[in-house]
């Protein structure tokens, strides 16, 4: 509860807060793309503007010589074209008109056939970041005859407050933009992702409280997106968790009660055991034919409530971690295994003398005895065992010549008192051997089986380095 109060206490910008404020910056971005290139052509187009303007104001010099232009009317020409000086140039003729405040110095000259486009972004910019005090020289082909060249010459400022006005327009279009976008944006997903999100995080909260709870349970909805997959992935695995947990409870459950019966019930078959002793002795025909049955289902119920005692009070068990050769553990199994039956079994080993692993002794060995003594049990009569090296592991194969598994057990072969192959099996010995395997970070597996019989294969991590030693691992079983 602590946790949670702290998860709460610690909320910050939401995600619909986030979208917004990334929408609108992700808006003004593009804008600041746009605007680069439209100032540096608003700039080419307010040149254009001016020698157009200044080719219409000097055509009045074209009058006839008896009727000049006075200098009262040239100023206003001039003025009008926001030009100090005009000269016109025509292949057989030239014009020239001069206000009399001309500048002394010309700062700049621009010819309009010139210029990259990122010289024109930047010359645009250089204009928005100067004084605007300098004085420009602009050199272009008159967009009313192509054969007549204008020269103009004009004042920075009034281009730079022409920009200025221009950028503030665009900054407060942009603005709107962002805005409007982002707010249809922020509705948009708001709807069609951080409701859902928003819903499907408190259905896994809740879910988290008490997951024991049916109610709780995420209910998807028709929806085909990703949102709708999740959703449903969700339930079902909300489904088999709480599946999971009731059956961990009831085995919980079963195992602290089989630990409260199961000494009085020993107790009940030493006695019995005790009494079929007894009927060994006796002359009764009758008795003997039925004593033997009775005798070996005693020993199978006590073996039965042994095994299920020892594995519901087994706790974690700590790997003693060697280097050890194959080869000898498996002539020790094949010595245990002659005693299994009538002790015509075989355990045959073919495995190179050099073959080493670096694993609990003790453990393998009770892996390797738990499926051989399977195997004998179900009726094989040898059992071959074949291992080798491959990139970072060894391979162990354990290949029997029984009658092979029935497909109902095999789907539930690994789990704990499942269905065993044999009357009187307790269906620990494979789930036993799974866990000391994964234990030692290897596994194990069925690999086929059939008529002519079974193969388990076992893998297991090979030593890293030399006089590596890994951390010792618990494992249960």
């Amino acid at each position: 509860m602590a946790s949670e109060n702290s998860h709460n206490s610690k909320k910050g910008v939401g995600l619909s807060a986030r979208l917004l404020l990334l929408t609108i910056f992700f808006v003004m971005l593009s804008e600041v793309f746009i605007y680069a290139p439209s100032i540096g052509r608003y700039r080419v187009v307010y040149f254009q503007e001016r020698i157009a303007a200044a080719h219409l104001a000097s055509l009045a010099l074209e009058v006839p010589s008896d009727n000049l232009v006075s200098k009262k009317l040239q100023r206003e020409l001039l003025d009008h074209a926001r030009s100090y000086g005009i000269v016109l140039k025509r292949p057989a003729s030239k014009s020239l008109m001069l206000s009399d405040d001309m500048p002394l110095q010309i700062d700049a000259t621009f010819r309009m056939d010139e210029g990259s486009f990122m010289g024109l972004i930047g010359a645009a910019f250089d204009i928005l970041l100067s004084d605007g005090s300098r004085t420009f020289r602009i050199i272009g082909q008159s967009p009313k005859d192509r054969n007549v060249v204008v020269e103009t010459v004009i004042a920075e400022r009034p281009l730079r407050d022409a920009m200025i006005d221009y950028s503030l327009n665009i900054l407060g279009l942009s603005i709107v933009i962002s805005l409007m976008t982002a707010v249809l944006v922020y509705a948009s997903l708001q709807w069609l992702f951080v409701r859902p999100m928003r819903s499907l995080t408190a259905a896994m909260v809740s879910f988290r409280r008490a997951p024991e709870d049916a109610t709780r349970l995420v209910k998807p909805g028709t929806r085909t997106d990703e949102l709708g997959v999740a959703e449903r992935e969700l339930s079902g695995m909300q489904r088999g968790l709480r599946a999971a947990l009731m059956q961990k409870t009831r085995l919980a459950a079963l195992g602290t009660a089989v630990t409260k019966i199961n000494h009085d019930l020993r107790n009940i078959l030493a006695t019995a055991q005790l009494v079929s002793d007894h009927l060994e002795v006796t002359e009764d025909p009758n008795v003997k034919r039925v004593a033997p049955t009775l005798m070996g289902a005693i020993d199978r119920a006590v073996t039965l409530c042994s095994k299920t005692l020892r594995f519901v009070q087994e706790g974690a068990t700590e790997l003693d971690v060697t280097r050890f050769g194959l080869a000898p553990l498996l002539d020790e199994l094949s010595d245990a295994a002659s005693t299994i039956g009538d002790g015509s079994a075989v355990l045959d080993s073919r495995v190179d003398a050099r073959l080493k692993l670096y694993a609990d002794r003790d453990q393998m060995y009770r892996v390797l005895l738990n499926l051989a003594r399977n195997a004998f049990e179900a009726g094989a009569s040898r059992v071959t065992v074949r291992a080798h090296s491959e990139v970072g592991q060894v391979i162990i194969e354990v290949a029997d010549n029984g009658p092979g598994l029935p497909d109902r057990v095999r789907s539930e072969l690994f789990q704990p008192f499942a269905r065993s192959t044999r009357a009187g099996g307790s269906g620990l010995g494979l789930s036993i051997a799974r866990d000391l395997m994964r234990g030692h970070g290897g596994d194990i597996g069925l690999i086929r089986s059939s008529e002519e019989g079974t193969t388990f294969r076992l893998n297991l991590p090979v030593e890293h380095g030399q006089g590596e030693r890994p951390t010792p691992t618990l494992v249960h079983g």
